[in-house]
């Protein structure tokens, strides 16, 4: 995690050291007003603040909550990519989550820097004040996708009236959190899955990334052409394009452009594998004696996809010149 510190004054100096010691998994570049000469800090300039704010995950503001405000003002523009920023008055007796608490994980920072300085965490979010499910920060927490911000927000605000419906694809482990109960319907509820389904009136889904792709193509395929063949194949089987964790091919596609273009505009990770290694991944596959004949392995796509998969749920697909398959890890719901 890169983080950004501020301080102003010779004690704030001193109090942000102590913040950067319980954090130690945070890469920090830290800043102080210039006449205080200290060694390990840079001089504040305007720009600073900006250039923190776009390029840092954490933002730590060592004085009042009033200056951290104003500074980062001109370039807060949206919860899901915002930092998290805190501030700790500068004899480190309080801190406080000013942005992005839950989906930045400044409520979590927070009571971990308070932890630390022996200090007191005022954390004001609805859910966290009244003990309930916090849905974004639990998304965020175990790598889901939120299918839609506005109804998290709705979730958010019922959740604080009355127990929410939420149903599973997934096993879960353990006890549900206050504020949400089992249910398959309802006016607005939680759906954790890999599908595009809607079970209630207003449906949030949250997706983890447990889809494999499995990608075989001819020569020189285009990457609307791999675009088209995964979108077809996700619409077919009603599953969510958020749910991909990466995708797999053969060694000797680690060089065609429109597949390698795709992965990279579509922000999804692409693996390649020798026929050798696919050749040893058990079960049954749908065998093509041309594939065999070019490739050296009777299927590409459904070995690829169980590669670090668990199971086959999309068998071998062919459009556009390319064959998909979809192959799915094992995942469980943990709460608390």
């Amino acid at each position: 995690m890169k983080g950004s510190i501020f301080a102003f004054s010779r004690q704030g100096c001193r109090t942000a050291r102590r913040v950067m010691e319980a954090c130690p998994d945070v890469i920090w570049n830290s800043f102080t007003m210039e006449r205080f000469e200290e060694p390990d800090f840079s001089p504040i300039t305007q720009t600073c603040y900006g250039e923190s704010f776009g390029e840092s995950e954490l933002m730590v503001f060592v004085g009042s909550c009033g200056i951290a405000v104003r500074k980062i003002a001109p370039y807060v523009h949206d919860k899901r990519t915002d930092p998290a920023v805190v501030c700790v008055d500068e004899l480190g007796t309080f801190v406080i989550p000013l942005l992005s608490g839950h989906i930045g994980g400044a409520n979590a920072l927070t009571r971990k820097i308070a932890e630390a300085l022996h200090a007191t965490a005022v954390i004001t979010t609805a859910t966290d004040i009244n003990r309930r499910f916090s849905v974004d920060t639990w998304a965020t927490e175990h790598g889901c996708a939120i299918g839609s911000m506005k109804l998290a927000k709705a979730v958010s605000a019922a959740i604080l009236e009355r127990d929410i419906p939420l149903k599973s694809d997934f096993p879960i482990a353990g006890t549900l959190p206050n504020g949400v109960i089992r249910g398959e319907s309802g006016n607005i509820g939680i759906y954790l899955t890999a599908s595009d389904a809607e079970p209630f009136e207003n449906t949030l889904r949250l997706i983890p990334k447990v889809l494999h792709l499995g990608i075989g193509c001819r020569r020189g395929i285009e990457k609307e052409a791999s675009q088209a063949a995964v979108e077809q194949v996700f619409q077919e089987n009603h599953l969510d394009f958020r749910a991909i964790r990466c995708a797999a091919s053969i060694d000797l596609k680690q060089d065609e452009e429109g597949l390698l273009s795709f992965c990279k505009e579509q922000n999804i990770p692409i693996r390649f594998y020798t026929a050798e290694e696919l050749e040893a991944v058990p079960g049954e596959f749908t065998p093509s004696p041309f594939v065999q004949k070019v490739t050296g392995v009777d299927n590409v796509c459904e070995r690829a996809a169980l590669l670090g998969a668990d199971h086959l749920i999309v068998k071998k697909t062919a459009c556009h010149g390319v064959t998909v398959a979809v192959a799915m890890e094992n995942w469980e719901v943990h709460f608390g």
